[in-house]
Parts: structure tokens; sequence; C-alpha cells
């Protein structure tokens, strides 16, 4: 399990450590070819803001080689806003006394055909944490509706035990992605009070049950805002580096969700700035040139408009964060405010202005990209 690793490094001293590094280290870091943890140390530093410009060019040079002039499109599919955690940045929040809502069968075939109207062929399934509601079998039943619709469907949902994983994976089951939110562990019980997540150990070992039950790729990230966003990426980075060494036929993605406004949210704690988020983008385009990196609605206009070109592959759009928000019920609780609110034609269109091309499914089921 991972929490081996992580419990082999202190979050202080990786914080210091990360701080303590210089501009000649972060000349190394962008000369190497092949690049090591002390070296993503560097490129998140603040000793490498001066150098955002040529990290931009070496981002964008490795993300042509890999992945061609192409950004991937998905939707999120909102099932439910029940949740049964007290977390104070989530609109879902168990203490938060709105109207719930669970779609049906019939109401999610009804946002599914929306959403293959605007061209989606992936879509991300997304509920809050109440095993009761929307536990493994309700994910079960929805995956099966939508197999005969989509090429590919992932889940950001409660983490499960690894033979519940392998149910949705035998049903078509494509990704999962799992967030730390903060692997700051001494204050992690502070923003999640109640609930299943409030176990910092159990979701820290979830990617390890994903991985077991032969997932075809993973996702992690932290919510910018809940601690130092240089630290929280460190770990994730050390993440995703025992992952890939356990399970290397498995794909991983790295998403950057800012902490949004929603019902009863918490102010963040740490503030990044666009530029930073930029230097972290490119910063783990430069250290892992095989990983996909997801760009959400939580961004603005202007910013997903220039992120393309600097190491993003992957792109929400259109997105709504409430249960049946594209077609159902449209006033039900949102989990966040997006901040691009402009429509599918209008963001693709948006990318092809930049000279890249929209992909509608995983690159390998798409073809041969950037040959």
């Amino acid at each position: 399990m991972f929490k081996e690793e992580f419990d082999k490094h202190d979050w202080d001293q990786a914080l210091s450590s990360i701080y303590a590094k210089t501009a000649a280290d972060v000349e190394r870091a962008l000369h190497k070819t092949k690049r090591d943890i002390e070296d993503f140390k560097a490129l998140i530093s603040s000793a490498a803001a001066p150098y955002l410009e040529p990290m931009a060019q070496l981002s964008h040079r490795i993300t042509q080689k890999r992945f061609g002039k192409t950004m991937q499109l998905y939707a999120p599919l909102y099932l439910s806003n029940e949740c049964q955690n007290i977390c104070n940045y989530c609109g879902f929040s168990y203490d938060n006394k709105i109207k719930r809502k669970t779609l049906t069968g019939g109401e999610i075939l009804q946002e599914a055909e929306y959403l293959k109207q605007q061209g989606f062929d992936h879509v991300l399934l997304v509920t809050g944490e109440a095993t009761k509601t929307v536990g493994v079998d309700y994910m079960k039943s929805a995956i099966r509706l939508l197999r005969p619709h989509f090429a590919n469907i992932s889940i950001e949902v409660q983490p499960l035990e690894e033979d519940e994983y392998k149910t949705l994976v035998a049903e078509g089951l494509y990704a999962v992605l799992v967030y730390q939110e903060t692997y700051h562990q001494d204050n992690y019980k502070l923003y999640h009070t109640k609930g299943k997540k409030s176990n910092f150990d159990y979701r820290l070992d979830t990617p390890d049950r994903v991985g077991n039950a032969g997932i075809h790729k993973i996702g992690l990230g932290v919510l910018i805002g809940l601690e130092d966003w240089r630290a929280d990426n460190f770990f994730t980075a050390l993440h995703v580096g025992y992952l890939e060494k356990k399970f290397w036929q498995t794909k991983y993605s790295i998403s950057f969700p800012r902490l949004r406004p929603a019902t009863g949210l918490i102010e963040p704690k740490v503030v990044i700035s666009d530029k930073e988020l930029v230097q972290l983008i490119c910063a783990w385009r430069i250290f892992n040139e095989e990983i996909e990196l997801s760009i959400s609605t939580r961004e603005n206009e202007l910013f997903r408009d220039h992120v393309i070109r600097l190491g993003a592959t992957t792109m929400s759009a259109g997105s709504k964060t409430n249960p049946g928000g594209y077609t159902v019920e449209h006033e039900s609780l949102e989990q966040f405010e997006i901040d691009d609110s402009r429509s599918v034609a209008e963001v693709k269109s948006m990318i092809e202005r930049n000279g890249y091309k929209a992909v509608w499914k995983d690159w390998e089921r798409f073809g041969a990209i950037g040959k």
C-alpha cells in the first residue's frame, strides 16, 4: 500500500526542501532528459517562477510529441447530490440543509441523450458519498444503462472495496477518479469532520484497490486551496510514481481543481495565482510526459483558452455540477460554481481556432495520435 511510502516523508520537511531549491536546480531539471522527484520539486518551487517561459515552451513541445495537437473532451454527469459526509468545502456536505436529488434510470438516460447530442463519447459519473442511496448497486445499474451509449465511462464517487471495483470494471467501467483532497494528514480532519471520508488512510489506499481491480485509468489530484499546493503536489507525484511502478499497465491523469464557491463553503486557506497554476501544469508535463492533465470548467475562459498550448490534454465543456442539470432539474444544488459557462460548441470552436482537434474518445480508441 502507498501508506508505507507516504509514512517515509514528513510534510514540513518536504515543504522546506521545495523552498530550498535554487535557480541552478531549476536549470538542471530543464536540461535533463529524464527527471526525478527532486527535479519536480525544483520545477514547482518559487525558484522556478522566473523560468516560466522556457518551462511553457518545453511543456508545449513534450505535449505535442506525445499527444499531438489534440484536446480530449468529456462531460461530467452528476447522478446525485446526496452525501453522508460533512466536508466544509463542498456544496453536497451532509450538514447543508438543501433539497437532495438522485436521478432515476429514466432521468439518467435523458441526461445521456442530451450529452450525446452535444457530441460527447466520454462521460464522468459523479455522486456524493451516500452508500445506501448511490452505492455499488446503483453505480452498476447506471453503467449498464450508459454503456451502450458511450465509449468511455469514468466515475468520481465514494471509495469502494476492491471486489466492488472489479464488479464495475466487468460492467465496462473505464476509469476511476479519486482525489485525496490534501495529503496533509494532520489537517485532513479539519476539512472532513464526519463520515467515511474522514478516514485519511482508507482514502489514501483507494488507488491501490482500484489498481488491483484492473482498471484502465486512475485519476489523482488535490483540491488546491486547502493546504500548500507545492507540498500537496509533491505528495501527489510520489503517489503517481508508486502507482506507475506497481500498476505499470494502467494509465494516469492529474486534475487541478481550485476551491470554488459553493453553498456553505470555506474560504481558501492558500490561493494559487494563474501564473503559479501554469507553472504547476508545466512542471507536471515536464516531469511526466505520459500523464494526462485535465482542466475543468472551474477555470475561466481566458485561462482555458491559453492552457491548451501549455500541457493540458483533457477538458470538460458545457458542464453542469448538479444532478439533472442538463435537462432534468436545472435548479438542483450545485457541488460548486463553474467559471467557464460556454457551450460545448463554443469550446470546440475555441479549440479549433487554436489549431487543435477536439477528441471525443480515449486516445487509444481514437487511433494513432501525434503521428
